[in-house]
């Protein structure tokens, strides 16, 4: 159920949804890998070599906190510097490098930017392809069955389940990564932002607005929740 103008070069549906195809990796719900993981996780707690809540917590700290701090910088140095945003819209992987955000799952990244009459979001329907060296360890329900096939399918009501209900004529553009393509949503900037520092700016950067299911805080917002003096 995809409409829309289907671009094959840019990976995308206008519903927008935005779809390419290039995985080559085998799409089981757990591949051999995960199961080899689990396994040998399994095996170390029995043995009582790791502590499963201590290792939760790390991984949390890595999936919400030291990944998308990075993703955070990229997209506050774009709204502070428009040759930084020409160079991410033109080079995302090159922008993104000049920053020193490399290595394995950010080697070919594409920026999409969210506009006013345009919103963006990121799915990857086959598996759970995402850009690591931006954005940290892939939430669990960006991986779930549901969230892989609801996205590209019914987008705003999905939006609207992450509290993001956005205007009628707003157009949603689905981007699905791909094992050679990873995608970064750069989210509008607030309004009441104009002489922040890119230190504080990247303060109002969430890494659901990253994927696309939310948007960047408000300067209020933020110092509500303690990330802003």
């Amino acid at each position: 159920m995809h409409s829309g103008d289907h671009d094959p070069e840019s990976g995308g549906h206008d519903h927008g949804h935005h779809h390419h195809h290039g995985h080559n990796h085998d799409h089981s719900e757990l591949d051999e890998m995960e199961l080899r993981v689990r396994a040998l996780e399994s095996l170390l707690t029995e043995k009582g070599y790791i502590d499963p809540p201590a290792l939760d917590a790390l991984i949390e700290t890595y999936e919400k906190q030291v990944g998308p701090r990075n993703g955070a910088a990229v997209v506050a140095r774009a709204w502070n510097d428009p040759g930084f945003m020409k160079m991410l819209r033109d080079d995302a992987t090159a922008a993104i490098s000049s920053m020193n955000f490399v290595g394995r799952q950010g080697e070919h990244m594409v920026a999409v930017e969210n506009t006013p009459g345009t919103h963006n979001m990121v799915v990857c329907t086959l598996c759970s392809c995402y850009p690591w060296p931006v954005l940290g360890l892939p939430p669990v329900w960006y991986k779930s069955p549901a969230y892989r096939s609801r996205a590209v399918i019914e987008p705003r009501s999905v939006l609207a389940e992450f509290g993001v209900t956005l205007p009628e004529g707003t157009a949603i553009k689905v981007w699905d990564s791909t094992a050679e393509v990873r995608y970064l949503v750069i989210p509008q900037r607030p309004a009441g932002t104009g002489g922040m520092s890119e230190e504080d700016l990247a303060c109002l950067v969430t890494r659901d607005s990253m994927i696309g299911t939310g948007l960047a805080l408000t300067p209020d917002e933020a110092r509500a929740k303690g990330l802003l003096s």
